[in-house]
């Protein structure tokens, strides 16, 4: 098994559960003018896994790893998550980040472990590579499960 996906799986699994203990009223609630609520970051989430499946499915026919970026506060405004029932945006995260466990899980190690530059993820990693200093698509993984848990982290101390 692979521990990446393993560990994403076991992060998935138990923020829905606590995500889902939240009343649609409790997940909509924003704790400051111009900040997101739950329910909004769970959009950001959905979002954050949408791009970076097509970036982890990409980068295994691409020699670099070059994507490109996204407005993360537009999507969120566009998509109008605070009108969508808690339930099904909990629903939809956890699934599709159970996928992308799938697509981590399945890419091979040479092509995770590969060295590459090019790359944008001194622009689109959570935590940025310098730009001068070559990337892994492993990298990116364990990034985007670092930003997945930073949210959840949000979320619980908004709801509490």
């Amino acid at each position: 098994m692979d521990a990446v996906a393993d560990d994403l799986r076991r992060t998935v699994a138990h923020a829905a559960e606590a995500m889902l203990l939240l009343s649609d009223e409790q997940a909509a609630r924003r704790p400051a003018p111009g900040k997101w609520s739950p329910k909004e970051i769970v959009g950001h989430l959905i979002d954050s896994a949408s791009n970076n499946h097509a970036r982890f499915v990409r980068a295994q026919g691409q020699d670099d790893l070059v994507f490109p970026g996204y407005d993360q506060e537009a999507w969120v405004r566009v998509q109008r998550y605070q009108e969508v029932p808690w339930p099904l945006l909990v629903a939809l995260w956890r699934d599709f980040n159970l996928l992308l466990a799938h697509v981590i899980e399945a890419t091979p190690e040479d092509e995770r472990l590969q060295p590459r530059h090019p790359h944008s993820l001194h622009r689109v990693a959570w935590v940025p590579v310098p730009e001068d200093a070559p990337a892994t698509l492993d990298y990116l993984m364990r990034d985007y499960v670092g930003h997945l848990r930073h949210h959840l982290r949000q979320i619980l101390s908004i709801a509490l």
